[in-house]
């Protein structure tokens, strides 16, 4: 703002010492004292919900000594504790807060009032975690570097245990993990505090993981048949591609519970786990599941070398209870 020169393109040094050359959309001087850039995000080849949304960003010189970071539409406002950033502060991460705070200093300039826009923002929103992990309003400005690499699987995994440390937070005694919205809507329907809720997709070892190192107690693994099973077979990234052994090892459990080699192999013929499911109901196995449930929990719990509590609970794609195991049940009660 020392300068009435419009420029097309800025070159600013990343936290990791990259240099970036930013385009510039456009440049509005509102006053003599405010501005306002658009950057239109290029997120390349990288799966990024913002790719092609336009990021204002306004600033205003302030009197003072301090960098004052607004949440304008799109970008949200963090309601809940356990985040890298206090409760009703913008949800703008420590990452490009220091940034901005580093180009501010090459320009010796010691306050500033800086508000983020991203009005697509407000709907793209809905397709993050961020109401479970209390953001309201909007996205996140996240980051740690300033570059945009292509997201990996392991970005996607580390993106999920902040749901953990918010969990912690809000003073839950046992969390409940939940491979997707199933498993989710059944543990609201059966009273679980949805505070407690965690998302884990198909990292369920990740998780576990993440939650043995936060000194997590116990823990509810609630979700469909069709992932759980996978858990009671010692398989903890339950990704199709990855690993499967459903229908082996509802066949497996059944047998044990004496169906006979030809029902057997028709849950070893089946499509999906549901339709062994209607196989083992047209037997009156039901009873399979509470062996499934304890199971699952008995290796997760070994996964956690036992220093995790676990109790499983198994549903079907409508939500209904399968089964479970005493420990799920007891908390249940």
């Amino acid at each position: 703002m020392t300068s009435d020169k419009i420029v097309d393109e800025v070159e600013i040094t990343a936290l990791d010492g990259t240099i970036l050359k930013i385009p510039i959309a456009n440049v509005e001087k509102i006053s003599a004292d405010k501005i306002r850039v658009e950057v239109v995000k290029n997120s390349g080849d990288d799966p990024d919900i913002t790719n092609g949304a336009s990021i204002f960003t306004t600033i205003k010189k302030i009197d003072g000594n301090e960098i004052i970071f607004r949440a304008g539409l799109g970008v949200g406002t963090v309601t809940k504790s356990g985040l890298q950033i206090p409760k009703g502060q913008p949800a703008i991460n420590p990452g490009p807060r220091q940034l901005i705070k580093n180009v501010a200093a090459e320009f010796h300039v010691n306050a500033l009032e800086v508000e983020i826009s991203i009005p697509a923002g407000v709907e793209l929103a809905k397709k993050t975690l961020n109401p479970v992990l209390g953001i309201e309003g909007g996205i996140s400005v996240i980051g740690t570097t300033g570059v945009l690499r292509p997201m990996s699987e392991e970005a996607f995994k580390n993106s999920l245990v902040p749901q953990i440390d918010v969990a912690i937070a809000s003073g839950v005694q046992t969390l409940i993990f939940v491979p997707g919205k199933i498993g989710e809507v059944t543990a609201q329907k059966i009273g679980f505090n949805p505070q407690a809720i965690v998302q884990t997709s198909n990292f369920i070892g990740h998780m576990l993981d993440a939650a043995v190192d936060r000194n997590v107690a116990k823990i509810i693994l609630c979700g469909h048949i069709g992932k759980l099973v996978k858990v009671a077979a010692g398989i903890f990234h339950t990704h199709n591609r990855i690993a499967d052994g459903r229908l082996e090892t509802l066949a497996a459990y059944s047998a044990a519970e004496g169906l006979n080699s030809v029902e057997v192999q028709k849950i070893l013929d089946a499509s999906t786990t549901e339709e062994a499911a209607e196989i083992i109901a047209a037997n009156n196995l039901n009873r399979v599941y509470k062996k499934i449930a304890a199971r699952a929990s008995f290796r997760a719990e070994r996964y956690t070398f036992n220093k995790i509590r676990i109790g499983t609970i198994l549903t079907n794609y409508a939500g209904e209870i399968l089964g479970l195991d005493d420990f799920a049940a007891s908390l249940i009660d």
